[in-house]
């Protein structure tokens, strides 16, 4: 965070099969070690997955599922007089989208399935449908701040 000037975004490409903004974004949140071609084949072979399960086009279930999975309104810690407050605030878009990504990809590794493929297919489609675990974090995290609520004046 510079103190001078506002760091300016970077402009994401779609990708290239699905040209989507979203979809490219995933990718480079999922990608590990630079390996950008191993994480489109993870986030493509989930996609001919969630073809073979569900009757809509996959693009439509994975939108589905990273609205279903966006964060409105998250805590932050707040320091007045010595003591910490967990304060309620609203999510901004950007932070939304990324965090839900975030959290998509992380609860599809924590799952049994054997392959990566097998997880994030499943991940996604269990948030299309409002179950899973990335949905059950959105829920912890809009609970934490429902939970804080009188602080709420101690915003920034």
């Amino acid at each position: 965070m510079p103190r001078r000037r506002e760091v300016t975004k970077r402009e994401i490409l779609p990708d290239p099969k699905y040209n989507n903004r979203l979809v490219a974004r995933f990718i480079n949140s999922l990608l590990k070690r630079g390996k950008k071609s191993v994480a489109e084949s993870i986030l493509y072979g989930a996609f001919d997955i969630i073809q073979d399960r569900v009757k809509e086009t996959p693009v439509d279930v994975f939108e589905k599922a990273v609205n279903n999975v966006k964060p409105v309104i998250e805590v932050k810690s707040r320091r007045v007089g010595g003591s910490t407050y967990q304060v309620p605030t609203e999510v901004i878009p950007s932070r939304r989208v990324a965090l839900g990504i975030r959290w998509l990809i992380s609860h599809a590794r924590e799952r049994s399935e054997k392959t990566m493929r097998e997880k994030l297919a499943a991940e996604l489609i269990d948030a299309a449908n409002n179950r899973g675990g990335a949905i059950k974090k959105r829920e912890a995290v809009h609970k934490m701040a429902e939970a804080n609520k009188a602080f709420a004046h101690y915003r920034f």
